[in-house]
């Protein structure tokens, strides 16, 4: 017999644009959802919407059953969308159906009522119901519970996939409503405050069996075609580094996922650490697997970190930093006057004695040769920043002269740079200047007991929600929750 627990159903496409992106595709199969929302939210809209995609784009028909609207208003309120509703009726793809609750609940236990008959008729797939509150209208709540549960088992018995429209008050908050426990998802629809003369309308899923969910809450707008939801955490799209550009690996998995891949070839990436995050094993990961690809790289060294520490924690990763060194793929630009071991002395530009005005200058002449020699001109090059070694030893202000230019020109070579840098220390000026530079911005910071890792800006223009870092025991060490 088949492993039916190894079976994956596909989900239902709502058709919503940015709400099967919430689910992660969909509502699972059969679902009965809870939508719910203060008057003006929208509610109905995207019941129907729900109906109207289905019975369009995904040729799965829909009954949608109201309590008080006169299909009349219904055909008129939702043609303002596009929406000819009569004719998606002719095509058998949609019913319109208006009836009292204590009708509907008597047609849906017959078993050739009128609601199973249409159900039948239509090849019916999906259900909106506006609106369950009215049950609690018109009985006690134990006996609405039992009509709400049971309406639940009729769809279930269909394997209807449907919206049970709910509405919504802070009161509710107090007693958490029988509904909640009952039905297998819950969708909320609210308005909030907006640059105090304007409101928004946000969508948040809090809860949906058989799936995963975008957290939070994400901002909707009324368009012209229905309602459009934009997913939180989104932003313009940098499409000069997206579009078919390489990426590569920061050799986290989770991390690769939250930056759509990888880090790509060519940009400037910023890790922002506060002063209690532990950025080592997140910076090495990164620098490792560069070696591991056979590129070649160039590091700017800590003031906290002498270049044998560095060495000896990149070994972890099952990479020998002196070997990548004699063989000429790895060299470092320590300003402070610390000593190494022989394998890595070779590999140092030394730029301790240098001033100011002469660094850009002496750091050209030393690695202009190291890029264009014959044995790595044809590699890709990767540079780790330290920039809070910058800071300290050059000040912001040559930072600030210094940096943009420094970067400007090695990304016109291909060069992909990561630089580490604590935004906190360096005020929010010079901070907000560091992010215009870069393409891409991971913040890691340590918030009582547990240190986050968020993507605050990438190419592709999504913005990750904060995930805590915890310990993994093999390579790389830390893992994304």
């Amino acid at each position: 017999m088949p492993n039916t627990n190894a079976i994956k159903t596909r989900a239902i496409h709502t058709g919503i644009p940015g709400l099967d992106e919430i689910l992660h595709g969909g509502i699972p199969p059969g679902a009965v959802v809870i939508l719910e929302g203060e008057p003006g939210t929208g509610k109905t809209t995207i019941g129907m919407q729900f109906l109207v995609e289905g019975a369009v784009s995904f040729n799965e028909p829909g009954i949608y059953i109201t309590f008080e609207e006169l299909p009349e208003q219904i055909y008129e309120d939702m043609s303002g969308f596009g929406w000819d509703l009569r004719q998606l009726e002719r095509e058998n793809k949609l019913r319109v159906i208006c009836m009292e609750p204590d009708i509907l609940l008597d047609q849906m236990l017959q078993p050739n009522g009128i609601f199973e008959a249409v159900v039948k008729e239509i090849g019916c797939k999906r259900v909106v119901i506006d609106s369950i509150s009215l049950f609690r209208m018109v009985s006690t709540q134990e006996h609405a519970r039992n009509n709400v549960y049971t309406i639940r088992n009729i769809m279930r018995k269909h394997n209807l996939t449907s919206f049970f429209i709910r509405e919504y008050a802070e009161l509710a908050e107090m007693n958490i409503p029988f509904e909640n426990y009952i039905c297998d998802g819950i969708v909320r629809l609210s308005l909030k405050p907006l640059m105090e003369k304007y409101r928004k309308r946000t969508i948040e899923v809090l809860k949906m069996r058989g799936t995963r969910i975008m957290e939070g809450e994400h901002t909707y707008k009324f368009l012209n075609q229905g309602v459009y939801i934009v997913p939180s955490l989104s932003m313009a799209e940098d499409k000069t580094l997206t579009r078919e550009k390489e990426v590569f690996s920061t050799g986290i998995d989770t991390l690769d996922e939250l930056l759509g891949g990888g880090i790509p070839r060519g940009s400037v990436f910023m890790i922002d650490t506060n002063s209690k995050a532990n950025y080592r094993y997140l910076m090495s990961s990164i620098y490792a697997q560069r070696i591991k690809d056979d590129d070649c790289t160039v590091a700017l060294m800590s003031g906290n970190t002498p270049l044998d520490t560095f060495a000896d924690t990149i070994e972890l990763f099952g990479v020998s930093l002196r070997e990548a060194a004699r063989d000429g793929k790895a060299f470092f630009i320590e300003h402070y006057r610390r000593a190494v071991d022989s394998d890595l002395e070779k590999a140092m530009i030394r730029v301790d004695k240098v001033a100011n005005d002469d660094y850009a200058q002496v750091l050209n002449d030393k690695l202009g040769p190291i890029f264009e020699c014959e044995d790595t001109c044809d590699k890709r090059w990767f540079v780790y920043y330290d920039l809070n070694t910058i800071i300290s030893e050059r000040g912001r202000d040559f930072l600030l002269r210094y940096f943009a230019e420094e970067m400007s020109m090695w990304r016109s070579l291909g060069i992909t740079i990561v630089v580490h840098c604590n935004f906190a220390e360096i005020g929010k000026e010079t901070a907000s200047f560091l992010e215009r530079t870069c393409n891409g911005v991971i913040r890691t910071w340590v918030d009582g007991n547990y240190q986050y890792l968020q993507v605050t800006k990438s190419p592709s223009g999504r913005v990750s929600a904060p995930h805590i870092i915890a310990n993994a025991p093999d390579e790389p060490f830390v893992q994304l929750i």
